[in-house]
Order: structure tokens, then C-alpha cells, then sequence
């Protein structure tokens, strides 16, 4: 793995007709195995994406549109978003997905949220005590009573921010959008391994 703390990126396209488009991101660059590695579950991912929308109605896809974001590129940290947009025919609305990947290319390897913590921190209760604290403050709408977050939660990491999000329907309306709840990393030093993405 070479030495410098950001990766390039090239823009790929799966598209049929004018009705589907689903960009992705491609590493490119001279980065050995790991690179690979890489782009097998960044296509991985984006399929998935795409599984999840044929999967869930059977009816005609009217409209299918992917595209990504990098959240972060320095320091070694590849954080990314791949969102997932389906509009099916008759149906009342169209649906979006967004699931996030973190690489972390100095241990070369694909972060879970425990990754980013130490063993023995109670990361899931810290991080939900947080959230807890952003709904009531943002008055945020709620579907159920907000319990706290699971250890497959999606997150991503954005600069000094670990945000974690959730899917449409799962925690709000689908009128609120995606819930978001950046945190500032300052709130979590304590919990933090030094030694991985967000150290």
C-alpha cells in the first residue's frame, strides 16, 4: 500500500436506456491487492442496492437511479455513500436506499462500527445516548420509541464527524427524509481507538 492518506477515484456507469443509471465509484491507482479488494465490495454494495429494489415489488421499474458520495478521502480513510433511487410503475412514491462503506487503508480492511472503537467501550450506548439527545433537541418525528442504535448500524465519516444515519421508514416518516446524526468526534475521544479510522 503506498504512502499517501487519499485514494483516486473514477466514476463508473451501469446503465440501460434512458430509465436506469447507476453510477458507482471505482478506486484507481497503485494500491496492490487492497485496491481490489476495494472495488469488489464497492460493486458488491451497489449491487445489493439494486437487488433490494427489483426485489422488493414485483411490478415494473419505471425509473432506477444510483449515484455516490465520497465522504472522506484523507488520512488513510475511504468513507462512501451509495444511494439507490427506484421509482416503480403505480407506485405512490419512489424509494431510496443509502448504505455507506469505510475503508480504512492503513490495516487495509473494511470497517464495522465496532472497528472504530475500543474493545472495551460501550460504543452502542454512548452513541445512542447521543441520538437520543439530537431527536428530542431537533424534535425530531419518530415512527416508534427510539430504543438505540444496533452494532451493524450505517454510518460514514465525514472529517472530524462520525455520522450515523438510518433507512427511510425505520426511524421517521418517509416525509423526514434520511435521519442523520452527525457527531462531532470530540464527543467520543474517550471511546475512540487510536488506531483506527477516526483516530
Amino acid at each position: 500500500m503506498s504512502n499517501s492518506s487519499h485514494v483516486q477515484i473514477q466514476t463508473m456507469k451501469v446503465s440501460s436506456g434512458k430509465s436506469l443509471k447507476v453510477l458507482y465509484p471505482k478506486v484507481v491507482g497503485t494500491y496492490g491487492e487492497f485496491v481490489n479488494y476495494m472495488n469488489s465490495k464497492i460493486v458488491q454494495q451497489t449491487q445489493n442496492l439494486i437487488n433490494q429494489q427489483v426485489g422488493d415489488i414485483p411490478s415494473r421499474i419505471v425509473e432506477m437511479y444510483g449515484n455516490y458520495e465520497i465522504k472522506n478521502n484523507q488520512r488513510q480513510v475511504l468513507s462512501l455513500s451509495l444511494s439507490n433511487y427506484t421509482y416503480h410503475f403505480q407506485a405512490a412514491h419512489g424509494m431510496t436506499y443509502i448504505k455507506s462503506l469505510t475503508f480504512d487503508l492503513k490495516e487495509e480492511k473494511l470497517c464495522s462500527l465496532k472497528d472504530l472503537f475500543l474493545p472495551e467501550s460501550d460504543y452502542l450506548n454512548k452513541l445512542s445516548t447521543v441520538i437520543k439527545t439530537q431527536i428530542d433537541k431537533r424534535e425530531i418525528p419518530v415512527i416508534n420509541e427510539f430504543t438505540g442504535i444496533q452494532n451493524n448500524q450505517d454510518f460514514y465519516i465525514a472529517d472530524k464527524t462520525l455520522v450515523i444515519y438510518f433507512q427511510l421508514y425505520e426511524l421517521t416518516p418517509y416525509a423526514f427524509g434520511f435521519p442523520m446524526f452527525p457527531i462531532s468526534l470530540y464527543e467520543l475521544q474517550d471511546i475512540i481507538d487510536e488506531n483506527g479510522p477516526l483516530g
